[in-house]
């Protein structure tokens, strides 16, 4: 492993590399990452990330953005103590319009940002994702389940890109020693999330802002369980602090149907919608709850903001945008 570049004398602040920076989930953990005392480097090329997620940040004097595809070298100066790689598309919207560019940044971006980490001698946190479970045959999913994954359907790019960056982690902390850690995140929602990007919270409350119809694909029994961002975040925060390096799921065990998700929206939002129903996605799963055993036990983290009340601060973002 090379040795760190050491640090300026004058700053004892741990640095950060955060790819997809701009991108929702990249965003806040950019601001918590801040808050904690970190300088962050955030890179972002805009694909499905926003300057509005990270323009409240302009003059912080420890945040520096490159705008870059992460798919190509990445060259820095500074020393580097931990790497964040969360660039990548995350919506069937975009697994549709961009498949290679998903599958790239899954292989190709991954390797770029291990390569940083080893150089630096950094510590090294993919952001994996419950998808790799496909539409599991156990449940709740635990982090020992191989997954049910078809490789040639449409969410096949960003299945199997994620499943490759898990492999591609592993080699590299086998190999080169590097210390890797694999978050496997499950639905998460909050502010900052895309309008239009085709998952079922802004899809379900911009829907109901607008008194649309809510769409429910299927007959609406398949299941979901939502965790709200800042808990997710915190669980990534304290994973990445830890001595673990085997995948951890981290989410919200509260399991809900699609028809029980789209009445509570109605609620939330005084929608006078109703409910439609849709024909299924190809490869959609019918059931997604994560078994977080290893996070409460490793990491002593579990979810604390209910459901209710994420759903307060969600909507009132999306009431701005819709």
């Amino acid at each position: 492993m090379a040795p760190k570049k050491k640090r300026a004398a004058n700053s004892s602040r741990p640095v950060s590399v955060v790819t997809g920076a701009a991108g929702f989930l990249g965003s806040h953990l950019t601001d918590l990452l801040l808050a904690r005392g970190h300088r962050v480097i955030g890179i972002d090329n805009f694909v499905t990330g926003s300057v509005r997620n990270i323009d409240h940040l302009g003059g912080n004097a420890n945040f520096k953005f490159i705008q870059q595809d992460v798919t190509e070298f990445i060259f820095l100066h500074d020393a580097v103590d931990f790497v964040w790689h969360f660039a990548s598309p995350a919506s069937p919207i975009d697994y549709l319009e961009i498949p290679i560019q998903t599958l790239k940044v899954g292989s190709l971006g991954t390797h770029k940002a291990l390569g940083l980490a080893k150089n630096k001698g950094a510590r090294f946190l993919i952001a994996s994702t419950s998808e790799i479970y496909g539409d599991p045959l156990v449940h709740p999913q635990t982090e020992e389940y191989w997954g049910n994954v078809s490789t040639i359907g449409p969410r096949g790019c960003y299945d199997e890109s994620k499943r490759f960056a898990e492999a591609l982690t592993m080699a590299y902390h086998r190999e080169h020693k590097i210390a890797t850690r694999i978050v496997r995140i499950f639905n998460t929602y909050g502010p900052r999330m895309r309008v239009n990007d085709g998952r079922v919270v802004p899809a379900f409350i911009s829907q109901a802002l607008k008194n649309k119809p809510i769409t429910v694909f299927g007959d609406g029994k398949q299941t979901r369980s939502f965790c709200y961002y800042a808990d997710l975040i915190e669980g990534i925060y304290r994973l990445m602090m830890s001595d673990y390096n085997l995948p951890v799921n981290i989410g919200n065990p509260c399991e809900m149907t699609m028809l029980q998700f789209a009445e509570e929206i109605i609620k939330a939002t005084g929608s006078k919608s109703r409910i439609v129903h849709r024909p299924l996605p190809q490869d959609d799963p019918k059931q997604r709850k994560p078994d977080i055993a290893k996070a409460k036990a490793l990491l002593k983290w579990e979810p604390q903001v209910p459901l209710a009340q994420g759903l307060v601060k969600t909507i009132e973002y999306f009431r701005g945008k819709v």
